[in-house]
């Protein structure tokens, strides 16, 4: 039988794992087997920079983990995993998705986001998505749009009304 440190150490894991995904907007599961250490460190790097974070944990603790938060992944807890952590729903999906377009090796299993488990195709929608700012700027521009259509309209509505005086 395990000592109770480790098995005290195995609790802290466990409970680590289950904050981050309760915690975090996104979870996302990939397989990197495949990926050299450079690259891994590349992609860690890549996801730390849109407030991200990539933990590589044993699929038994994960197990155990999303069991105490009710959520099945079992399908998806085989073979080397890592999971990456966010607080955008959709900023670590992108990188991610940008990451497995140049390195084969990298593949997106599954995720959670906003609490709702989500496959792979609903992932690959997700990483479509513009990211906030870019959603910001288009909605800016449309807005400035409205504006200077209806700045026009005035400034011709006001040259009728003296036209017509």
């Amino acid at each position: 039988m395990a000592s109770t440190k480790i098995l005290e150490q195995k609790q802290q894991i466990i409970n680590e794992i289950a904050d981050n995904v309760k915690n975090s907007q996104a979870s996302v599961w990939v397989d990197y087997r495949g990926l050299t250490v450079e690259e891994v460190t590349d992609l860690r790097r890549k996801l730390r920079e849109v407030g991200s974070d990539l933990k590589v944990y044993k699929n038994t603790l994960t197990k155990r983990a999303l069991d105490t938060l009710n959520i099945s992944l079992d399908d998806y807890l085989n073979g080397p995993n890592a999971i990456a952590f966010g607080n955008d729903p959709v900023a670590p999906i992108k990188v991610l998705a940008n990451f497995a377009k140049d390195h084969e090796a990298l593949e997106l299993r599954v995720g959670i986001i906003d609490g709702e488990i989500s496959g792979i195709d609903e992932l690959n929608k997700l990483a479509t998505i513009p990211s906030r700012d870019g959603l910001l700027t288009m909605l800016a521009g449309g807005m400035i749009g409205l504006v200077k259509d209806l700045s026009i309209c005035l400034h011709l509505y006001g040259e009728q009304l003296e036209n017509n005086e």
